[in-house]
């Protein structure tokens, strides 16, 4: 302890170190040198003066609460309508009541001390209850757009305007209206204000030949003789081949073409309904040339068949009208509608030539009967949960079945309103197009899992699961399929413009052609021909091959 200075000594010390000699550990050293002095002093100590800390308080040397970056944040307890209010109204007028609760407002504070006791706690309520609201002059009805245009009930407020004017909007919100550039449009004359004509009511026919009657008098409905094939022979009396060569094509649908469908019995004419809201009359053997167009709907053809006799034909299209028509004169004989105005898919007359029945399958999830000389609807069928798809009768024509979009299978007896039999699997898909076996017992079915699947038309409606035809594409079309008048081969259109021909025994693929450049949509054999067959498809060409 005789190195420590007196004052680091204890009371007990002091007698002994009285007499010791004082050492200094640590003399002082000026802070200014001497001039005449040869060393330079070296003062190892802090500047008096700097730059000021802004978090040290002016009381004491504690430093200010700081638990953010920016400084100190406080935790509030505020619920998120609340929330939303204040920030809605600071993002409309630029201010808004403090949320802490102080009573205080933060943002724009001239603002608020001109908005009276205080911001509205929404945007829409009034910023100074003694100063009423200004609209904007509600404009000139004539004029649509630009300067003095009509706002009507619709004008802003001015004070809106302003604050829309100053307040920055948010992310979500941004709107730029110096960007949109007013449309310079005309005032809309009354010409272009007025409703359409009807034209639902308007039939037309042209006859695209020389003459409508032959040296002998005859029209085009006389079935030819001077054929090579007898046309008035028994169906499926000759053995069917799948045919191989393009011999003709028919070319004056300016849209896809939807249906085909040949004369009955004899297949000497061939019809055509087409996209294009026209339906066509083509000669077979003699020109091969267009006979007669028929023009009365609005809208796309969705189907067309023939009367049993083949004296009259049936259209039905998306202007939700079915017609009528006398396949020589061209004439429209009844127009049909349904009670609910709905689209009919799908037309089948009653194949019997005792009754003057046919059935439409609607987009009501309804199969409708209607009388065709009456034009009174004369039952319902109403059981499928979606739009309906194909009728096919069956049983010696005392039953038909249906399928709809609601991936079921109906079989019905005619003229009775509930169904016999119902299948819906789980593995079923919608069932598009439908063709008969000529045997009776079974219907061949376009699915929509690119394949064709077959079931019994008899009393038990059941799946027959030999048969299955694939190695086509048809997921999204409704595309068509044909059965030979022998039974033997089956033929489908495929969405790549290609026919398919199976063997309807073993299911193999026996041939595939590519038809058209697009979806081939329509296919349907002759039905006195062994290997002739019309195809058309989504280019509005009708070709035939052999």
């Amino acid at each position: 302890m005789a190195l420590l200075g007196d004052q680091y000594a204890s009371s007990d010390e002091d007698n002994r170190i009285s007499g010791a000699e004082l050492v200094v550990a640590a003399p002082d050293v000026s802070l200014q040198a001497n001039s005449t002095d040869t060393t330079i002093a070296y003062a190892p100590t802090r500047p008096e003066q700097g730059p000021l800390n802004p978090y040290k308080s002016t009381q004491g040397n504690s430093l200010k609460r700081k638990n953010a970056l920016t400084g100190d944040a406080q935790e509030v307890a505020i619920s998120d309508a609340t929330f939303s209010t204040h920030h809605r109204t600071f993002q409309s007028l630029g201010y808004t009541m403090d949320p802490s609760g102080s009573g205080t407002y933060v943002g724009d504070l001239t603002r608020a001390r001109r908005g009276g006791n205080g911001p509205p706690t929404s945007p829409s309520r009034r910023m100074d209850s003694a100063v009423p609201r200004k609209r904007q002059k509600r404009g000139d009805a004539s004029i649509v757009d630009g300067e003095g245009a009509y706002k009507g009930p619709w004008a802003r407020f001015q004070e809106d305007e302003d604050a829309l004017g100053e307040a920055e909007l948010a992310s979500e919100e941004e709107y730029l209206e110096e960007a949109i550039v007013p449309a310079r449009s005309t005032a809309i004359t009354k010409l272009a204000s007025d409703y359409q004509e009807d034209l639902t009511n308007t039939e037309t026919t042209q006859f695209h030949g020389a003459s409508t009657l032959d040296y002998q008098n005859r029209t085009y409905m006389h079935v030819p003789q001077d054929l090579d094939i007898n046309l008035r022979a028994e169906p499926g009396t000759q053995q069917n081949y799948h045919p191989t060569k393009l011999i003709h094509t028919w070319k004056s649908h300016t849209k896809a073409i939807n249906a085909l469908r040949f004369f009955p019995n004899s297949g000497h004419l061939l019809l055509s309904a087409s996209a294009d809201t026209k339906v066509k009359l083509w000669d077979v053997y003699r020109s091969r040339s267009l006979l007669r167009t028929y023009s009365g709907h609005t809208k796309s053809v969705t189907d067309t068949t023939f009367s049993p006799t083949g004296t009259q034909f049936l259209t039905g299209s998306y202007d939700r009208h079915m017609k009528l028509w006398d396949t020589e004169t061209g004439t429209c004989i009844s127009r049909f509608q349904t009670s609910t105005k709905a689209v009919p898919h799908v037309l089948r007359f009653h194949p019997s030539t005792d009754t003057n029945e046919f059935l439409v399958g609607t987009s009501d999830k309804k199969i409708v009967q209607f009388d065709s000389r009456s034009g009174e609807m004369t039952q319902e069928y109403d059981h499928h949960l979606q739009a309906v798809n194909t009728i096919t009768f069956c049983d010696e024509n005392r039953r038909f079945i249906t399928t709809s979009d609601d991936r079921s299978l109906r079989a019905w007896e005619y003229n009775i309103p509930v169904p016999i039999k119902y299948i819906a699997e789980p593995h079923l898909f919608s069932l598009v197009r439908a063709a008969p076996h000529p045997n009776g017992k079974s219907v061949a079915f376009q699915s929509a899992d690119n394949q064709v699947v077959v079931y019994a038309s008899t009393d038990r409606f059941r799946q027959n699961r030999k048969k299955s035809f694939r190695g086509h594409n048809t997921a999204g079309y409704a595309i068509d399929i044909s059965v030979s008048p022998d039974g033997q081969f089956l033929m489908s259109g495929d969405s790549s413009g290609f026919v398919c021909f199976w063997d309807f025994k073993s299911c193999k693929m026996w041939h595939k052609i590519q038809a058209h450049e697009g979806a081939t949509v329509c296919a349907q054999w002759h039905p006195k021909e062994s290997s002739k067959v019309a195809t058309a498809g989504l280019d509005g060409a009708i070709k035939y091959w052999d």
